[in-house]
Order: C-alpha cells, then structure tokens, then sequence
C-alpha cells in the first residue's frame, strides 16, 4: 500500500512524500525503499539519518533527520505493531474437522472451529466456534477452548482447563498439569491431589513450551489480556492480573499473586505465597523473595564483571558479616 494509505488506516500524520509504495517492514539499517520501519529507541536515532526505508514511523521530535516520509507518532512501537499486522500473512485454516482427529461422543465442536490431524478431543470438553486445534492437540476432559481461539501445534489441555476467547497459544504449551504439591511423612513423599483447574482470560498469548500448573483445590488463573514468552513455568494456584507480560525462562512458585501491568524479565523468579502490587516492573534475573506493596521497578543479583574481579567481590561477600560486626 502507499504510505498515504498506510498513514490513514493508522490515524496518523505525515511529513514528506507519502506516495511511495510500501510492500514489507525491516529495521531501520536493512530496510530498502519498499520498506516501512519505525524509530522508538533513542540510541538508534543514528540509523535513522541514513537509512534506506521507504517510511518511517516516529516521534515529532525525530522527523527531521529522516531522508524519507515519516508517519508521526507519539508511539511508534504500537503504531509499528498495528502496521505490520497488515502485511503479516497468517495460515487460513478452514472450518472442520480431520479424518485422522479423534473426538469424544461427549464434546462439542462449535461453528466454524477447525480441528486438524492427530487431534484428541476428551470427554464433554467444547471447542469454541471459530476456534482453531492444530495438529497433535491433546484436550483432555472437561476443557473449554473459547471462541476463536487457537492452539498452534502439540499443545496439550490436560484436564479442567478453561481458554478465554482469542487467546493464541504456541507449540509444546502444557496447561493442567500436576502442581507440584508434595507432603513429607515418616521419611518419604506423599503426593497431594491436584483438584482445581487453569482459568485462561480473553486475548491472552501463551509462548512455546510454557507450562502453567492446575491448582491443588482452586485454580490458576491468568486475567485477561496476560502474555506469556516462551519457557515459562506457572505453578499451581498462581494468579496473574491483567495485562501482565512476562519474559521467557522467567517462573512463578506456588500461589504467588502477581497484580496488574506488571513487567516480568527474562529468567525472574517470584517465590511462592508472595505477593506482587499492580504496576511493578521485576528486572531480568531478579529473584523475588518478599512481597512488593508498591510500584516501580526492582531488581536483585550482582552485576556482570570481569571473572577476576567478581571472584575477588565473591570474597569479601563471605567478610561482609564479620565487618558489620567490627561497625
């Protein structure tokens, strides 16, 4: 599409020529003339004075040291987002369900749901209308997949779980699993039964080989509009307010309680029976061992450094006790 056309499906302005044509998106050092990238990090306003796309999306601010047409933006990020969802050419999947898909007497599959090879559906489970089961799903009993949803490939639903309407969730994603629920007696383990279930809210994304845990009596619940990465655990009873993002390999302990537009980092852990307030940002690698009743941003860890030196620091970590005590 041409830039002008681009410019008004966004709702945003332009500066320059908006006549040329635009056919992909690239960042701002590889894109060419039929390209639209987009300016939102400060520290590449460099690339943006000598890069070949054919627009750009950016601030008021950055305009005028672009050489090409700039769609105005008080968040390119987002705009950026909205503008490649166009050129983004998704696998149409059409209705029905394949011969090869195997479906208990007892569940419903709605309108228009596709159901794909190698499917299993279980016992007075319900596909949503609309809602698409790739290749070597498993549902197992009791699952509710909401209307138009989709499960891209070997995702397994294993018991009780509930899927809000329009949530997308990646390949190799278990949810309902066993919580991790274990009693110590008389020198052994007892497992304790995982009685609940997983509640997913609409329009969540849950990545690739994350796990989320069934709950021991209640269940996990993500509110709505949460997103996760890939590799994440989420253990029995968590619950996750709306609008939370979390980083891949990041993980939650059991009954931990994370509130609204929270930001967790790659590889963060929260222990279990805290809780997080709305609004917290927890930093990459960060481990949460209390809880946070305030907003803003926390991180924990020592920073890289040159191995000689950390050695030297990991040192006088152990003397730190003995110099407070001479204090």
């Amino acid at each position: 599409m041409i830039v002008r056309e681009l410019a008004e499906r966004l709702g945003l302005g332009v500066l320059g020529d908006d006549r040329a044509t635009i056919r992909g998106v690239a960042p701002l050092d590889r894109a060419v003339a039929t390209d639209l990238s987009f300016l939102a990090n400060p520290k590449y306003r460099g690339q943006l004075s000598t890069t070949s796309a054919g627009a750009v999306i950016a601030p008021a601010d950055a305009a005028e040291r672009a050489p090409c047409a700039v769609l105005v933006s008080r968040n390119p990020y987002a705009d950026f987002a909205r503008a490649a969802a166009m050129f983004e050419h998704r696998p149409q999947r059409s209705p029905g369900i394949h011969a090869s898909a195997v479906i208990d007497e007892s569940a419903t599959v709605g309108a228009g749901a596709h159901v794909g090879p190698l499917v299993f559906i279980g016992a007075r489970s319900i596909i949503g209308p609309g809602a698409t089961v790739g290749p070597g799903c498993v549902i197992g009993e009791d699952c509710v997949v909401g209307e138009g949803a989709e499960l891209v490939a070997r995702v397994t639903l294993v018991v009780r779980v509930q899927i809000g309407k329009r949530v997308l969730i990646h390949p190799g994603a278990v949810l309902g699993a066993d919580g991790f629920g274990l009693a110590f007696d008389q020198g052994g383990w007892l497992k304790v039964p995982q009685l609940g279930g997983v509640r997913i809210g609409d329009d969540c994304e849950i990545g690739a080989n994350t796990t989320i845990d069934r709950g021991a009596m209640g269940d996990t619940v993500l509110e709505n509009d949460v997103r996760l990465d890939n590799q994440i655990q989420i253990a029995h009873n968590v619950h996750i307010g709306a609008h939370t993002a979390m980083a891949g390999c990041s993980a939650v302990a059991g009954s931990a309680r994370i509130g609204r537009w929270c930001l967790i980092g790659g590889g963060a852990g929260v222990l279990g029976h805290l809780e997080i307030c709305d609004k917290v940002t927890i930093t990459a690698m960060s481990l949460v061992t209390h809880s946070i009743k305030s907003p803003g941003e926390y991180s924990s860890g020592t920073p890289l450094m040159d191995n000689r030196a950390w050695r030297k620091s990991a040192v006088r970590f152990k003397q730190l006790d003995e110099l407070a005590r001479r204090g």
